[in-house]
């Protein structure tokens, strides 16, 4: 679909380069060099123009002046904004004000080029088609997945080619990033689609019953084996076999895995009959599957022959910008599923709040949040109001907070409770009293404490009393470990905001991924 694109940038080396990304994917482009002439063009060619490219930092008129002129003007062009590198404070400022979507400088031209084929599509409403017809069947493929993230976009790359062949492939990732997506996406997109995909979480079954399940059993074998079973191996034959948490298999089963994975052969639990199967392998884990070959917990046979094609999904707090897509795909796929009258909308606010959390349950804590909001919404929008316990975690939006929405929940009570967040903290005295209470947090646990105890000296070698900066960098370092990465956390639990966190880290040349290392 060609689009008529208005590029509003005031660096004409800049403007040149984004013109050309347009009209590499087949669009016009529409120049100006700030936002006053810009907000000129728009009203001229009122109806025309599809979608704005806008830069944030102008002269005579900035990119949020001109967001919200475009509010009052009551255009619902999407609007997609640049924004220099951390610049989180600012996209959510944007997000707020109406903002489609964000790229970071310097941006590609494939990510200019997504970003306005999702805007697109978002006018076309074929995010509600898309996903109605996935709640029904499970079918997922490559042009299902919701991103707009270089990093997102690398990975179905990889997995695109991953499908071309049956290398074994591993994902790995935290919990809830989408790894049995991927998966669904590499079985469509491969020789074996229609074909069965079987999925086994190893992490949820009891470890007597491992090799039962996935190799199958004879009647007999065992007591209460009254019947024979069929495996997952068997059930898979000539499709894909998704083995998620495969770091949680107990050592004896993973001796049968790898011979499965070598020879393609299965021996069933209770039979000397040794039966060849025809499977595609894929893995998901969430665990440092190399550590846990160093400690003995997985073999490392097995490790080589599974780890073939690794494709590591990074989590959603890295790539923020798929934030607004999932939120208005997921809005629209319960709205569907709910049979609402009318599809229901997130307005810039919800979009904000949303861009600003962490989420440390990536795509499914978002995907349920959602869901809770879209079931308990009144109006024809969601709006901030709607996700109160995610704007309770968030400083910044704790003030629109309705207490009685979730004031029978214990956890948020508490959070309720939690004394706001102030800029700066100016003593030792206050550095230590914050340290005091992490180290006293009910979810404290081993792995979480920083390296050499949880107390900072107060004074150096030498005797004398240390320079508040350095305590307070290794507290940000402690902080950062202690509560793993989680940034709207770390701010709220040292009492300081998330852009004053964010200078600091980079003043301390802190990478928030590895508090023990410094930054590049």
């Amino acid at each position: 679909m060609t689009a008529q694109v208005l590029v509003i940038d005031d660096d004409p080396v800049q403007r040149r380069l984004l013109r050309q990304a347009v009209e590499r994917y087949g669009h016009h482009s529409i120049l100006a060099e700030n936002g006053r002439v810009g907000l000129e063009l728009l009203k001229q060619h009122s109806g025309d123009i599809s979608v704005i490219v806008l830069d944030l930092m102008m002269p005579e008129m900035d990119g949020l002046s001109f967001l919200k002129a475009v509010g009052e003007l009551g255009t619902d062009v999407p609007v997609i904004v640049q924004t220099g590198q951390g610049g989180i404070d600012t996209v959510v400022q944007a997000m707020r004000a109406g903002a489609f979507d964000f790229v970071v400088k310097p941006v590609s031209s494939e990510r200019i080029g997504s970003a306005i084929a999702n805007a697109l599509k978002l006018d076309q409403r074929e995010a509600k088609a898309r996903t109605g017809k996935r709640s029904r069947n499970h079918a997922v493929n490559f042009n299902d997945i919701v991103s707009a993230s270089p990093a997102m976009l690398r990975v179905i790359e990889l997995a695109q080619r991953a499908a071309q062949s049956n290398i074994p492939v591993v994902l790995e990732g935290e919990s809830g990033v989408g790894k049995e997506m991927i998966a669904r996406a590499i079985q469509s997109g491969s020789d074996r689609a229609g074909k069965p995909f079987i999925t086994v979480n190893c992490g949820a079954i009891p470890h007597n019953l491992v090799e039962s399940i996935l190799f199958g059993h004879e009647k007999g074998a065992f007591t209460g084996a009254t019947e024979k079973h069929v495996g997952k191996f068997m059930e898979a034959d000539g499709g894909t076999l998704f083995l998620d948490e495969i770091g949680d298999l107990p050592l004896e089963v993973q001796v049968k895995l790898l011979r499965a994975v070598q020879q393609g052969e299965i021996e069933t639990v209770g039979s000397a009959k040794v039966q060849k199967v025809n499977v595609r392998l894929i893995s998901a884990t969430n665990k440092d599957l190399i550590e846990e070959v160093k400690e003995g917990r997985f073999r490392e046979d097995l490790y080589y022959r599974l780890n073939v094609f690794p494709i590591t999904i990074p989590a959603l707090r890295r790539r923020k910008e798929d934030i607004p897509y999932l939120a208005r795909v997921f809005t629209e796929r319960f709205s569907v599923e709910q049979k609402l009258p009318h599809a229901l909308g997130v307005n810039a606010g919800a979009l904000a709040l949303l861009t600003a959390y962490d989420w440390p349950g990536n795509i499914r804590q978002l995907e349920n949040a959602v869901f809770r909001a879209v079931v308990l919404a009144q109006g024809d929008e969601l709006s901030e109001a709607d996700f109160p316990q995610i704007a309770l975690q968030v400083p910044e939006f704790m003030d629109g907070v309705d207490a009685q929405d979730v004031s029978h929940r214990p956890t948020e009570r508490a959070l309720l409770a939690a004394p706001t967040a102030v800029e700066t903290r100016s003593s030792a005295a206050d550095i230590m009293s914050v340290m005091e209470a992490m180290a006293t947090e009910e979810d404290h646990s081993a792995g979480a404490v920083f390296p050499g105890g949880s107390l900072i000296a107060s004074t150096d070698d030498s005797g004398d009393v240390r320079k508040i900066a350095d305590i307070e960098e290794e507290l940000i370092r402690f902080a950062l470990r202690f509560y793993r990465g989680q940034m709207s956390q770390v701010a709220r639990k040292l009492g300081i905001g998330r852009s004053t966190l964010y200078r600091k880290l980079k003043d301390y040349g802190i990478d928030p991924d590895n508090p023990l290392r410094d930054a590049a």
